[in-house]
């Protein structure tokens, strides 16, 4: 059968649902994305004869270069248009017109450590302590419902800093308070609702939202009403999503991750199955303050007991090679001066530089017989030692699911403490600013109290008793605290 005549039979197999596809060339590169209501019919398009003629130069040099095609169902067209712009984002195909700008769809965030939490736009989910909903397809839509939660919930939307005048109009919801005289137990509590509208939890609000769907569809307001559809339908996919997760996280069979590591065994030719993973990952913002992490999966799941993190010591800058390599040789270091086990895998978040990086702290070690391996998120490649190309697995893969949770777990340990750090040096650098505190009897204070609070909590007569320090200087530094 030629190779026109297996695509064919391949399309008759596809279901008549909604779904992503990915057109792929010869050498395996997506080269197309699309999204279709039916899988079936869309995909058939392309190698109709019929259409032949009616095809740009575009669409023929694209359907000339199709070797193979993929598929992913989805529940419904909106969840399609989401996967779709996830997927071309990530493969960046060639034939793909749209979205290859920067554009994002379209996410709320709310800072929860902030005194008056506000609802914000962003395109960009960063680990800043903050809590995201979305993304949302119809970024239109989803800036109407905020305002409808704006007058819903009175809670505060865009903007800095407590309410101002303009914003006391919203407070409408429940208790007729203006914001400015509202208890701040009863703020949160109104923000906690809006969370759950967000999220797809508050039943009877989505109902209220429906209404006015129907409302705006009487009154022949039929874009207003589209509007608010999409939103709907956004926050119960939202919601159902959520709702799998957990499900996922907290009900998954023990066969599943026996069924990931036998994969990940088979895939990479280990001599045995790979039940003890460590990976690892750096992280740092313009070069400063790189921190490391090292994480431990056992049998396919977390094993935080073993997590460890890491200051980088001997890197300056940005350089993300030598901090692999400073931060694997020592954690292999302490474990074999220590008598450990080695683990069955080692995994580093990144391309060949990043593995190489890894191979040669090891080496120098001598401990060459370690299965390492590196994965690449852009395209979510697995490097190895001595193969040029690197391995792409589907993306249903158990074996790449496993690694997946692996990275992005060392990831999010790296950024937590990074974060932690940040913190810690924005609240020590408060001390600068004490006239006639010089480094030596900062680091004395810092190094005698453990924390600025603890600093800040302790009697002038505790402070005055850190060397360098003296009754006057203590007493002026805890008025100084006092007042920041």
């Amino acid at each position: 059968m030629s190779g026109a005549s297996q695509l064919k039979a391949k399309v008759r197999d596809l279901p008549n649902k909604p779904g992503v596809y990915l057109m792929r060339d010869q050498l395996g590169r997506v080269i197309y994305v699309g999204k279709a209501r039916s899988l079936r019919k869309r995909v058939s398009q392309y190698f109709h004869p019929s259409r032949a003629m009616r095809w740009d130069p575009k669409t023929r040099a694209l359907i000339d270069s199709i070797a193979d095609f993929e598929t992913f169902v989805v529940r419904s067209e909106p969840e399609a248009l989401l996967l779709e712009g996830k997927l071309i984002k990530e493969y960046k195909p060639r034939y793909n017109a749209m979205f290859k700008d920067d554009k994002r769809f379209l996410m709320v965030k709310i800072n929860l450590n902030e005194t008056y939490p506000r609802f914000k736009f962003a395109r960009l989910k960063k680990d800043d302590g903050a809590r995201y909903f979305g993304p949302f397809a119809h970024a239109g839509s989803v800036r109407q419902v905020m305002q409808w939660i704006r007058k819903k919930y009175g809670v505060l939307v865009q903007g800095t800093g407590a309410p101002k005048e303009k914003d006391l109009k919203y407070s409408t919801y429940l208790v007729p308070v203006p914001l400015a005289e509202m208890p701040h137990e009863e703020y949160l509590r109104r923000v906690d609702l809006a969370c759950e509208f967000l999220e797809g939890r508050n039943k009877e609000a989505i109902e209220q939202l429906e209404e006015a769907m129907r409302n705006a569809a009487e009154a022949m307001k039929f874009e207003m009403a589209a509007g608010f559809r999409d939103v709907i339908n956004s926050l119960r996919e939202i919601g159902r999503a959520a709702h799998e997760r957990k499900f996922a996280r907290d009900f998954a069979p023990n066969l599943v991750p026996q069924q990931e590591m036998e994969e990940l065994q088979c895939v990479l030719g280990l001599s045995r199955l790979p039940q003890h993973v460590e990976g690892f990952d750096i992280s740092n913002i313009s070069g400063t303050l790189s921190v490391a992490s090292a994480v431990c999966f056992r049998d396919g799941r977390p094993h935080k007991e073993h997590y460890r993190h890491y200051r980088i010591r001997t890197v300056e800058g940005s350089d993300d090679f030598a901090s692999m390599a400073e931060v694997v040789g020592r954690r292999y270091a302490r474990v074999r001066a220590e008598g450990g086990a080695l683990p069955d895998l080692v995994m580093v978040d990144g391309g060949k530089g990043q593995l190489m990086a890894a191979l040669r702290a090891l080496w120098k070690l001598e401990i060459r017989d370690l299965p390492v391996i590196g994965l690449a998120k852009q395209m979510e490649e697995i490097h190895v030692p001595d193969q040029t190309l690197p391995i792409r697995l589907p993306r249903n893969s158990p074996a790449l699911h496993l690694i997946q949770r692996l990275r992005d777990e060392a990831h999010r340990f790296a950024n937590a403490y990074h974060q932690k750090l940040r913190k810690r040096r924005v609240q020590e650098s408060v001390l600068d600013e004490f006239p006639g505190l010089g480094d030596k009897r900062k680091l004395a204070l810092l190094q005698h109290f453990g924390s600025i609070q603890r600093l800040r909590d302790a009697s002038a007569e505790a402070i005055a008793n850190v060397p360098g320090i003296g009754p006057k200087m203590a007493a002026a530094l805890q008025e100084f605290l006092a007042n920041r």
